[in-house]
Order: structure tokens, then sequence, then C-alpha cells
């Protein structure tokens, strides 16, 4: 930031799963309340037994470098040393615009908020673009793959070919892939990384472990370690460190969950289309639908105690995640049908 230049205003960025607000706004709901907010799986990963021992003292290393041949191996990076744990993805968000020089930072969108909000408030000059031809002279592009809300993918060829640009002008790609346990497999460059390229992954939305807060960057060995460097000694803690070791190594629980994700995310795509909504993209944990009326449709929904996710940029759309148990599809249903029902009345009188 050039010197004398003022501290850019701070952006309150909205977000999903704020049932405190819910709760107030709807005070007669029904409860317990059914969170469709987030992309997070309904489903979580069954927590290990944990040793006392990890919640009374320090995290070792030892530890954080199993968690991170973990992620390696889930993730297909080339080494662990490319890998670095942090307290969630988000954390990264912050942490990133403020270890890079001032940029002209473009974000690919429409996307999830944090990151124009994170890059403008460490001073970085920011733009939001619709396709890569208008981030030709951003020196910083942030992609977020698959995209959150509308499930976009970047072919990993075209984001290659970006960070091979950026590289060669001492640029850098940002690509956040929190998402990518659900999209096809071809879907991460982690594999194949390129140069002068951030990767971020994410552990709580496939594995439904969102609390434990952990995520990860992968990265070239230099920029991991800026990364690990302003993260700082003991970044996550010991029961994350433990939780996400066993998580990331249980090839099978992947397998089960991803079919799992599939079968609800078909029948989520069918309810949805039988209540007047229009399915415009999402994810096997998301779906993004448009409807005439949005807003009345989140405030019914509301009543009924179960949350989604809205958009001011976006007035007509609406984002639903995952029903978990049966009892939470029925409630669902049921207001989904009566809220049908209720439009053919209006109508038909």
């Amino acid at each position: 930031m050039r010197a004398g230049q003022p501290e850019p205003a701070p952006r309150a960025v909205l977000h999903g799963g704020d049932l405190d607000a819910a709760r107030a706004r709807f005070p007669g709901a029904p409860e317990p309340w059914i969170d469709l907010s987030t992309g997070i799986n309904p489903e979580p990963y069954p927590l290990p037994d944990l040793a006392p021992e990890v919640w009374s003292r320090l995290p070792l290393s030892s530890e954080e470098r199993r968690v991170r041949h973990a992620a390696a191996h889930r993730y297909g990076a080339a080494s662990p040393e490319t890998v670095v744990s942090a307290p969630g993805t988000q954390a990264i968000i912050q942490i990133l615009p403020r270890i890079v020089p001032r940029a002209r930072v473009a974000v690919l969108g429409p996307t999830y908020g944090e990151h124009v909000a994170a890059w403008r408030q460490a001073g970085h000059d920011v733009v939001e673009v619709s396709d890569f031809d208008a981030a030709r002279a951003a020196n910083v592009v942030v992609v977020v793959n698959p995209d959150n809300p509308t499930g976009r993918i970047v072919p990993a060829d075209t984001l290659r070919g970006m960070a091979t640009r950026l590289d060669a002008a001492d640029g850098l790609l940002v690509v956040d892939e929190a998402f990518a346990d659900v999209a096809p497999a071809h879907t991460s460059i982690v594999p194949d990384l390129p140069p002068s390229t951030v990767v971020l992954r994410s552990l709580g939305k496939m594995y439904g472990l969102a609390g434990v807060r952990l995520g990860f960057v992968v990265a070239q060995d230099t920029l991991a370690q800026r990364v690990r460097d302003a993260l700082g000694p003991w970044a996550v803690s010991g029961p994350a460190l433990a939780i996400g070791a066993e998580a990331l190594a249980d090839d099978a629980w992947l397998r089960a969950a991803l079919a799992s994700l599939d079968r609800a995310a078909r029948r989520l795509d069918d309810c949805l289309a039988a209540s007047g909504c229009t399915v415009l993209g999402g994810t096997l944990l998301f779906r993004l639908v448009a409807h005439p009326d949005a807003a009345r449709v989140a405030d019914a929904l509301g009543r009924e105690g179960i949350l989604v996710r809205k958009f001011s940029y976006a007035p007509e759309w609406l984002r639903f995640g995952l029903p978990g148990p049966e009892v939470a599809w029925a409630r669902l249903e049921r207001a989904l049908g009566a809220l049908r029902g209720a439009e053919r009345a209006v109508s038909s009188s």
C-alpha cells in the first residue's frame, strides 16, 4: 500500500449459515432449523477417537506432517512439502493478499465474495470479471473452481494457460478448489501444478466438518513456505490435525459418500423442479436455482424453519444445500409442496 494512503474500508460479505439471524427474523419457526444455506455435506465423516493428550498439549510437528502427507495423497500433490495446512481456507483467503505485493487483481465472478473483499481490504486494485479476456491486464487472477454458487468449471488446460502467462509476468494464479472433491477428477490442477499458482482445498465441505476449521494450500516450495511463514507455528489445532489425517486417508468412505451425494443431488433437483424452481447449476453439495419470486420463496421456507441462501446481486437466485436425514427431506418437500399449492391457488383465482 502506498505511504499515506488510507486503509480501505471493510466491506461486509453476506454468508450462509447464519442461524442466529434466521431465528431472529422468524421467531415462530419450528425447531430444529434445517440449514440449507451452506454447501456442507449433511452426512459428515465419523469422528475418530482422539487421544486425550491432543487436547492438552501443543500440536506436534509429526502430526502436522501426517496430515500433509494425507492431503498430498488425497489431492494428488507432487510432495507433502508443497502442502500447507491452515485453520480453514478462509484464513488463507485473508492471508494471501497480505503477502503479495500490491497488484491488479481480477476475480472471476460471480463467486464467493470473500475473495474480492480480502484483496481489496489489503489495498490491491480489484475488479470482478466475467471471463479471462477481461483479466488480461491483471497481475493476480483468482478463480473458484468449481464456482460457488454457479458450479461453473474452468477446464484445467485453460487454467494452466493463464498460469503460464502470469508466471511470465511475475504474477500469480489463485485457484480455490473448495468444492473440487465433488467435481470430476480432471477438474483439479493440483496433480500437474503450474508455476506461480496457489490452490486452496477445504476439508469442511466434502467431509461435513466445517467446525474443525482445516484447509490446505498447495503451491510450489518457495510460495508454500511464504504461506507457512505467514501462518506461524501451531496454526492448526491438534484435534483438527488428527481428524484431518484420518478422514483424508479413508478412500472407502470418500467413494461411498460421493455415491450418496450423487443420489441426494438428483433427488433435490426433482424436488426443486417440481416446486417451480429452475435449476441453473451447482455441485453435488448444492444447487443454484432461479425463481421469479425468490425472496418470497426464501421467506416462506424461513417461516418453516428452513434456511436457504439468497444473493443481493441476483435477486432471482437461491442456493439450496442438501437435507440430511429423511425427516429433513420430508420437511423440505412438504414446505415446497405447500408453496407450489399456494401459487396454483392464486393463479386459478
